[in-house]
């Protein structure tokens, strides 16, 4: 008698055990891990979860959309882009814990492509030539980076000094250019060191 009960109360436990496991997969099978791999030019999303069903379509298809966006985006960061990701998965009742972003220039390293425009970069940069940026904040004397200018919008110069949080860039055409009446130089200015986007590592 007493064996029989053991038997039940194991049967019990057993079924206790089972549903409580069911119940965690439930409750986690909507967890997501997201990785963004790009180069800048082409972009990919892939994801997987606990019990490794596949994600709705519509989610990966939004989420890549929403990724060429971002990487095209001088605006756009790492976080900004983990955000965005996280965001859409919420839509679909997700919860995406791990978001990483896998590009040439490493994990969670955000590159951005770029077209130089005028020719203040000459004879490094060419008009119309394309570049790829790395969005950092880690820049020093001598680098090339894209920067926000009040008037211009973004620009592309020489970092050559570095003061009190503010970056002096300098073009790297030094020439005078005469058009009729107009005379043009490359363009040198103070900005805060925030207006500086990144640090161009592809030309």
């Amino acid at each position: 008698m007493r064996s029989r009960i053991f038997l039940v109360i194991g049967a019990i436990i057993i079924l206790v055990a089972v549903a409580s496991a069911v119940f965690y997969v439930s409750e986690q099978s909507h967890e997501v891990s997201i990785t963004i791999k790009t180069n800048g030019t082409d972009s990919t999303v892939q994801t997987s979860s606990l019990i490794f069903i596949p994600v709705p379509n519509e989610m990966l298809a939004e989420m890549r959309d929403k990724v060429e966006i971002d990487v095209k985006s001088d605006t756009s960061t790492v976080n900004s882009v983990k955000a965005d990701m996280q965001a859409i998965a919420v839509e679909y009742n997700y919860t995406a814990e791990e978001v990483k972003i896998d590009s040439q220039f490493g994990v969670d390293q955000l590159p951005m492509p770029a077209t130089v425009s005028g020719t203040s970069m000459v004879p490094t940069l060419k008009d119309g030539q394309s570049i790829m940026v790395l969005k950092t904040t880690d820049f020093k004397v001598g680098d090339i980076v894209v920067a926000r200018h009040p008037t211009y919008n973004l620009i592309v110069k020489r970092v050559a000094e570095i003061n009190d949080g503010q970056v002096y860039l300098k073009s790297d055409n030094r020439e005078v250019i005469v058009t009729g009446n107009t005379i043009l130089k490359g363009l040198d200015t103070w900005l805060p060191k925030e207006n500086v986007i990144g640090v161009v590592k592809v030309y």
